[in-house]
């Protein structure tokens, strides 16, 4: 379940970030970036701050 949130979170976060970018500011693809680089990070480091705030929040692995 925590797998099924997590994709479907971070999905809509990536599609926000190209539509803020197309409709508002170019800036907006830095937001893009930055969850790359998260999920980047988290596939060497096994931690990510999204899992432990679904965990706090209640969501069952």
């Amino acid at each position: 379940m925590l797998n099924t949130y997590f994709r479907v979170i971070v999905g809509v976060m990536v599609l926000l970030s190209v539509v803020l970018t197309y409709y508002v500011n170019i800036n907006w693809l830095w937001f893009g970036v930055f969850i790359g680089l998260n999920m980047l990070q988290s596939a060497f480091t096994k931690w990510c701050l999204l899992e432990v705030i679904l965990i706090k929040l209640g969501v069952k692995k």
